[in-house]
């Protein structure tokens, strides 16, 4: 059986694991991701990484053919380049990741493939997750930020300027505050990031007469669960627009099945009872029994995702870039 190594590139840390054929991870490592030192210093920590994971294949007589990586920004699919990237990862945009990693690693470039981090976690729930064996799927993360993606027979739709997924900067009718629209990390304002990330709970806790002094948005859903008004109204406000938001999409690009994760997904039913129910209310009738499910692979779904685009690559890199 091939094994790939799968990346997860994120802005705080960096995850790696060989895989299987069959979508397995065998054994994985973590190292924080050198957010402040640039990209240079990122991709030589990610090879010597991924050195190590190979280097422990071979030891157990597991063939290497390639890397895989889900990155954090834009990612250019087709060349394997950041295309841009927000301050969460700092001189990150214009980073030559593929040929980079290649070239560090002793690789041939075609050997090491690159995507948007959610578009890995969607491959990797659409490959051995919640959404397997479906034609297609809609997979949408709330957490830090908003992100989302739509797979289409094994494929990623990535769009024609690799922007697609960005679906937390949609406008959005809850992200107003006394008839004023609330700025959006990207310097928009109005969109549904600015009201349904976790970090938008925090800030409308706060909007609404909470104490500044309440650390993070774990801590507004603690007094959430204990009956704090204003904590019980940060978040129900946020997963109703996370759903209305979700099902507005649905309408649009009818998958055959929703995936829904992140870290507000996997806070309980405080969130997920008011997001599924603001997302069927917003479904049109054709589209009502439409299953919405929460992610399964957990933190290891855009490392096998990542690890897919080697294992189960599509008939070219341009399928990539074609699949609109």
């Amino acid at each position: 059986m091939i094994h790939a190594i799968g990346v997860d590139l994120g802005g705080t840390k960096t995850a790696a694991g060989v895989v299987s054929g069959a979508g397995e991870v065998l054994f994985s490592a973590t190292i924080p991701t050198l957010n402040r030192d640039g990209g240079e210093a990122i991709l030589n920590a990610t090879a010597a990484l991924v050195y190590e994971l190979t280097s422990r294949a071979r030891a157990n007589n597991l063939g290497i053919v390639g890397v895989g990586v889900g990155s954090a920004g834009v990612i250019d699919a087709g060349r394997g380049v950041v295309v841009s990237a927000t301050d969460a990862i700092l001189d990150w945009a214009g980073t030559e990741l593929a040929a980079g990693l290649a070239g560090r690693l002793g690789l041939a470039p075609e050997s090491v493939r690159a995507v948007n981090d959610v578009h890995a976690h969607a491959l990797g729930e659409a490959w051995t997750g919640a959404a397997a064996g479906t034609s297609s799927s809609l997979l949408v993360a709330f957490g830090t930020g908003v992100g989302g993606s739509l797979v289409l027979a094994g494929t990623p739709v990535l769009g024609h300027r690799y922007v697609a997924g960005h679906l937390g900067h949609i406008a959005s009718p809850f992200a107003y505050s006394r008839g004023r629209a609330l700025p959006c990390v990207c310097g928009r304002a109005g969109h549904v990031e600015a009201i349904a990330s976790g970090p938008a709970i925090r800030e409308a806790y706060v909007r609404l007469g909470g104490s500044p002094e309440v650390p993070d948005t774990r801590a507004v859903f603690g007094l959430a669960h204990d009956g704090d008004a204003a904590a019980a109204t940060a978040v129900r406000d946020a997963a109703t627009a996370a759903g209305q938001a979700v099902g507005g999409l649905a309408n649009v690009l009818d998958p055959e099945l929703l995936v829904v994760t992140g870290g507000l997904a996997d806070a309980g039913e405080l969130w997920w009872k008011p997001m599924e129910a603001a997302l069927r209310a917003e479904l049109l009738a054709p589209l009502a029994g439409m299953p919405v499910r929460p992610a399964a692979l957990g933190n290891t779904a855009a490392v096998i995702g990542a690890a897919s685009l080697v294992l189960n690559p599509p008939s070219s890199v341009e399928d990539l870039r074609e699949t609109l």
